[in-house]
């Protein structure tokens, strides 16, 4: 039985949680971390585990993406969540909150308890998934269970799911308030774009087929006035808020002078690492919604990563078949795919200076669990899950198109060099990936929110 079964995992580096490493040893007994120390010989009373030798190797906690869509129901020609799940496991992520655009869209209990028996039935890692917000499902927004939080679309979003005027989205920052007392705060997490001037400028910019023309329709005024709103909301009704895929430096120079204690914000690592040079190289695969910036919108963001104005990063995985992308301007769908990338993209620019592997592993993992309050998760140390993934930081390895395994088969990242690829990811003390092979039997678990 797993509840018996042991890992021992021999001379890995080992990311403590004070950021410290250490050489050593780790074991697990069934889907918890037991002991972490310099050596651990095994107890007699143990008789079912495995020993994994991990010698030049450094080990940190699971990634947990908190923004990705795997397409399920309605959309798997595009992706599903086996495919999904199979992707995250090759990256490194052990957990995932998916948002709730799918056919139907997860916007009541009976979708959202769907979505959670097709993934404890085919996700190989842990998940959680978010409700979508409507003009008109309040009473669902407040009871639905178990979710990370309430999404808002306020831009970039068809059919019910768009809440794109301040009237209706003001009383889903009220919803349950009273003054004086929080009775209600879940999450609320915004695709922060003002839809109206995007009509506006796609009027404007209507006719034009080159997709760099997407990053000037939906522009950094259009972001930055739906993040002014959604602070606005949440500073009157002290509600928790996240922003999610922050875009702009207008964005986290609004943040860095005014951010509650109890507003959160993400990027992605594509606005991080990619602009709007990126189109002439890659055309329409550059195209997601918030949309690429500029060289100097990418450096503001990172010294907000760095200075903590920005918490944590997710990929927003998006994935479009190849044959969707290539429909020519505008009739292409926005997103891109990232579970499989999103580590070995980051750790390259710790080996490269531009951080550290230890606030790599906070961004990706600890302040993800802090933020959503998922307990055990986010840390190498004993009683906490073992969602663990051992890296290579000494080589590196080109992201080729015919190794990934999501669905859609291809990434913006195709021919980046990159260092800090998974060897091996855990779920729950099981292994799941090991050196490009998948164990598709291991299944993660719905995750749990104490916030």
């Amino acid at each position: 039985m797993l509840s018996d079964f042991c890992l021992f995992i021999r001379h890995a580096r080992i990311l403590l949680p004070s950021g410290e490493f250490l050489l050593g040893d780790i074991h697990t007994c069934g889907r918890r971390i037991v002991q972490v120390a310099p050596e651990i010989p095994v107890p007699t009373d143990v008789t079912a585990y495995k020993e994994i030798d991990a010698q030049g190797l450094t080990l940190l906690p699971g990634v947990i993406d908190p923004q990705v869509h795997f397409r399920e129901p309605g959309l798997e020609h595009k992706e599903d969540l086996f495919t999904a799940s199979c992707a995250c496991a090759k990256g490194g992520v052990t957990s995932f909150l998916e948002m709730p655009n799918t056919r139907p869209p997860t916007t009541t209990q009976a979708p959202l308890d769907d979505k959670l028996k097709r993934a404890a039935d085919k996700c190989l890692v842990n998940y959680g998934f978010f409700i979508g917000a409507t003009p008109a499902n309040q009473p669902d927004l407040h009871n639905a269970q178990p979710t990370c939080g309430i999404k808002i679309f306020m831009g970039s979003a068809h059919g019910a799911l768009l809440v794109d005027h301040e009237a209706v989205i003001e009383p889903i920052f009220a919803q349950g308030f009273s003054e004086g007392s929080r009775k209600y705060n879940r999450l609320i997490a915004v695709h922060a774009e003002d839809q109206a001037r995007i009509n506006q400028r796609r009027k404007e910019f209507a006719g034009i087929t080159d997709p760099a023309v997407h990053s000037k329709i939906q522009d950094n005024q259009a972001a930055l006035n739906a993040t002014k709103l959604a602070l606005k909301l949440s500073k009157k009704y002290q509600r928790r808020l996240h922003i999610l895929h922050l875009s702009t430096a207008e964005e986290a120079e609004l943040l860095r002078e005014d951010k509650p204690s109890w507003v959160t914000a993400e990027v992605t690592p594509q606005h991080l690492l990619l602009n709007t040079d990126a189109y002439a190289e890659i055309g329409t695969l550059a195209q997601m919604n918030p949309p690429l910036r500029s060289c100097h919108d990418n450096e503001v963001l990172w010294q907000a990563l760095l200075d903590g104005v920005i918490d944590f990063i997710a990929t927003d995985h998006a994935p479009h078949t190849l044959e969707e992308k290539a429909k020519g301007y505008p009739h292409t769908p926005s997103g891109m795919p990232g579970v499989e990338t999103s580590l070995p993209l980051m750790l390259t620019q710790a080996i490269e200076g531009r951080c550290s592997v230890a606030q790599v592993s906070d961004w990706m993992s600890t302040a993800v669990a802090k933020a959503y309050g998922i307990p055990n998760k986010g840390a190498i140390a004993p009683g906490y899950d073992a969602d663990l993934v051992l890296v290579d930081l000494e080589n590196y390895h080109p992201v080729l198109r015919e190794e990934l395994l999501t669905k859609c088969g291809w990434s913006p990242f195709e021919g980046w060099n990159l260092t800090g690829w998974p060897v091996m990811t855990i779920v729950g003390g099981q292994v799941v990936y090991d050196r490009g092979k998948l164990n598709t039997d291991v299944r993660g678990e719905a995750l749990t929110f104490t916030s």
